[in-house]
């Protein structure tokens, strides 16, 4: 539980992006947002095999309550959908089948959308950052379907990043490009190399403020 301290790390690289905008100034629009829960037990706690309903009316059926990060990013992908945005990009630290793929270094990148993958590669590049493009291959859908709910939050556990991106990209909007970075594995580093200290690293808020930057005209 200790090491919970650094799963609030997706929230934090927006928020400390959104705090670097106001001196950069770049021109273009950002909206900032930051899907903050308290996770505790109480008597209102999702409990396995419970049916819950998205901001948006999808529903989930919750097998894995471990696997809760990703059904309150849902509600939030859902209203950021429909804020007109030309892109909606997530970052969470959302599995540790990530870190299996990739190692405590890098972040996965996965996307709908080939040129905004395309334009966060080079923005993590030029900041310094490791990313790595993933698939987000349609057939795994199908480990996601349920009985009594439009999905599943989780499925097997072979392919659970790409799963876990599957069940997000349900809840973004139609036509609506969309980009989602795991950084499980650099968000906390458990010592110091390179120029990242031990701990909480705020990963992917330089590659988000690369990429804004790149827009902005």
């Amino acid at each position: 539980m200790e090491t919970m301290k650094t799963d609030m790390g997706g929230g934090a690289a927006v928020i400390g992006a959104m705090s670097a905008l106001s001196r950069l100034r770049p021109n273009v629009e950002v909206i900032g947002l930051v899907a903050a829960a308290e996770n505790v037990p109480s008597s209102h706690s999702v409990k396995p095999g419970d049916v819950i309903k998205h901001y948006g009316g999808t529903t989930s059926e919750v097998l894995n309550t471990d696997a809760e990060g990703r059904l309150v990013l849902a509600d939030l992908l859902a209203y950021a959908s429909e804020q007109g945005a030309d892109a909606v990009v997530d970052a969470a630290t959302l599995t540790g089948s990530i870190m299996v793929a990739l190692g405590r270094k890098a972040v996965g990148l996965f996307s709908n959308n080939d040129a905004l993958k395309e334009e966060l590669c080079a923005a993590a590049t030029s900041a310094g950052e490791r990313v790595w493009p993933m698939p987000l291959y349609d057939d795994y859908r199908s480990e996601l379907d349920s009985e009594v709910a439009d999905i599943k939050n989780v499925g097997s556990r072979w392919g659970g990043a790409i799963l876990a991106a599957l069940f997000l990209r349900e809840f973004v909007g139609k036509d609506v490009a969309w980009a989602h970075l795991d950084i499980a594995g650099p968000a906390r580093a458990e010592s110091d190399f390179d120029e990242v200290a031990k701990g909480g690293t705020g990963v992917a808020t330089r590659t988000l403020l690369a990429w804004i930057e790149g827009r902005s005209t």
